[in-house]
């Protein structure tokens, strides 16, 4: 029998973001439905004032409505004094929230939304969820955004030992982020669980893909680099566009990059001009996420360019589990959550061991010889249907919201 209970879903992300589309709303659907229908979810997000933005608010507010989900959106600042005295106002706006609502539980995603989830959770009494546990502020130093002396680095490191020696429940990105619990943090806990960036196999099935998509530039003798996402801060840029122009170089004028992204064409053609890549062999979209394996369904392989720092061992990315639902290889640097490892276990695409030259081309005669592989599309789906698969969610969320 479910259980009423009424949930605050903490978060650090834009209500219009990815982040929130596909890798927080799918596993609030699976919360829903542990739950009994008068039971409401709250949704806590940080947007960017923009008249798009304000738009696509109301959209999202009455959609999520429908489903007894109440999105409570306030307006980001850049980490900063403006950001401290606004947070000030939320954090006691959202724990009288917490009270008037009757909020039995706190479930905050990623250590930005942890870092709320716990002063809430301090303040009110309520347990605490951490949900893609993963560390957020030494990631942010090794990739070069923070420095180890600035108060950002230092105040989100301090809050990820708080709010994981509070949780409840841990719900960590990566197996590995256990052990890194208790060697860096020095917390050792009962109550882990393991959910990786899991994907919608329905939505990214090759099977059921409209195959009418047509992109100028693209035909059947094209060779497609896949890549949706941004350059920098986590992901390296400049290095991407030197392997492409290995591509390039390797496959002709048939090798093109379909990229989906919202980087102006002024950086990407930077980029390009950088590393000596035709600006034409570039196809850049910007597109819905319910038509990205479109998209993906005219591809060859894809490509996670994740600075291979060490907390990326620790991570989950989204990207991939979408890639290999749609049967794709995948080009990946070393040491990324299990996903490196998997391509290589599996024999679905290339670890690039070193950013070089000859490592590009080892990735790009790889992929070469993947793709005269009959078969190799339904070995990487099967991939997917077994690490990636919703079940894994499923089963997580069911132990917590018994």
């Amino acid at each position: 029998m479910n259980t009423k209970k009424n949930i605050l879903i903490v978060t650090y992300w834009s209500y219009n973001s990815a982040l929130i589309k596909t890798y927080t709303l799918p596993y609030i659907d699976i919360i829903k439905s542990k739950l009994s229908n008068d039971s409401t979810i709250y949704l806590l997000t940080l947007t960017a004032k923009s008249e798009t933005a304000l738009n696509e608010y109301e959209a999202n507010y009455k959609e999520l409505k429908q489903k007894n989900i109440q999105l409570i959106n306030f307006t980001y600042s850049p980490f900063g004094f403006n950001m401290f005295v606004k947070m000030f106002g939320i954090l006691l706006y959202l724990a009288n929230f917490i009270y008037r609502k009757k909020v039995d539980v706190i479930h905050a995603w990623c250590t930005p939304g942890g870092a709320i989830g716990y002063v809430l959770s301090r303040l009110t009494g309520r347990p605490l969820i951490l949900d893609s546990f993963e560390p957020h502020a030494e990631s942010m130093l090794e990739t070069g955004t923070w420095q180890k002396t600035g108060l950002a680095y230092r105040l989100l490191f301090i809050l990820e030992k708080l709010q994981l020696k509070r949780a409840k429940h841990v719900i960590c990105a990566a197996q590995g982020m256990i052990l890194y619990s208790k060697s860096v943090y020095g917390i050792s806990k009962e109550n882990y669980f393991v959910k990786p960036a899991c994907v919608d196999l329905n939505l990214f099935d090759p099977s059921g893909i409209d195959s009418s998509l047509l992109i100028p530039g693209i035909d059947e003798i094209s060779v497609v680099c896949m890549y949706a996402g941004k350059f920098g801060d986590i992901y390296l840029s400049g290095e991407v566009f030197d392997f492409f122009a290995v591509a390039r170089s390797f496959w002709g004028e048939k090798f093109k990059v379909l990229l989906l992204t919202n980087q102006s064409d002024d950086e990407i053609l930077k980029f390009c001009e950088g590393s000596g890549l035709p600006f034409q062999t570039i196809i850049k979209k910007f597109v819905p996420h319910n038509i990205v394996p479109s998209y993906m369904a005219l591809s060859n392989f894809g490509i996670c360019p994740v600075k291979p720092v060490p907390t990326k061992k620790y991570c989950t990315p989204i990207k991939n589990g979408e890639y290999w639902a749609m049967g794709l290889p995948v080009v990946i640097t070393k040491d990324i959550s299990v996903d490196s490892d998997l391509i290589e276990e599996y024999n679905i695409g290339y670890v690039l061991k070193n950013l070089t030259v000859k490592e590009y081309l080892n990735a790009v005669k790889k992929i070469d010889e993947l793709l005269k592989t009959g078969s190799i599309h339904n070995k990487i789906r099967a991939v997917a249907e077994k690490h990636r698969n919703y079940s894994i969610a499923n089963a997580i969320y069911s132990a917590i919201y018994v």
